[in-house]
């Protein structure tokens, strides 16, 4: 399937970000971002659906990794979806904020982005970690998802060309596209 059409971009030096609602399991993108839980072997929401999508060796993969600790990430291919590579982040749950929630959540997605440029990926699609079951409010969670990418690729774009941010719900794009107006870039 091809990438649908972004409901707003930005550039930073040579990196295109896009904010869109879409499947995830669909974008061709060298790598999408699982929201995964600790164990890494499938769950409800964007993991289940990007387990669904990738079939049974991506559970086979996982089983061989160890889990994974609350902001910190791990790399598998991607199976039968049309991104070679899935970053499982595990995202913190929500606690009401005073629990380095916060940090977690941001460590997320400078770990994935860092584990892409190790890996010479070009482009990568973020889903909104940790939004769903997890309780994490969207504007935060957009304010941190979108500040920290933009810090990151603004120090050292390390080769990715392309970040999406691939949302779910139209609301949760709106608060994606009010963080990077936030910052000036939309």
């Amino acid at each position: 399937m091809a990438n649908p059409a972004p409901l707003a971009s930005a550039e930073i030096g040579s990196v295109r970000l896009e904010v869109g609602v879409a499947d995830i399991t669909t974008l061709q993108v060298a790598a999408i971002v699982n929201a995964a839980n600790r164990s890494l072997l499938g769950g409800g929401g964007v993991d289940g659906a990007i387990h669904r999508a990738a079939g049974p060796d991506l559970l086979l993969e996982c089983k061989t990794l160890g889990g994974c600790s609350t902001g910190s990430v791990k790399i598998t291919a991607g199976y039968r979806l049309p991104a070679k590579h899935v970053i499982h982040a595990v995202g913190p749950v929500w606690n009401g904020g005073g629990h380095g929630e916060e940090e977690h959540l941001a460590s997320c997605y400078r770990s994935a982005l860092a584990l892409a440029a190790d890996n010479q990926l070009a482009s990568i699609a973020f889903p909104a970690i940790s939004t769903g079951i997890y309780g994490f409010p969207l504007d935060r969670a957009a304010r941190i998802a979108v500040g920290t990418v933009v810090a990151e690729i603004s120090a050292a774009p390390r080769g990715i060309a392309r970040v999406v941010f691939c949302c779910f719900s139209q609301v949760s794009a709106d608060h994606h596209v009010a963080a990077l107006a936030d910052l000036g870039l939309a």
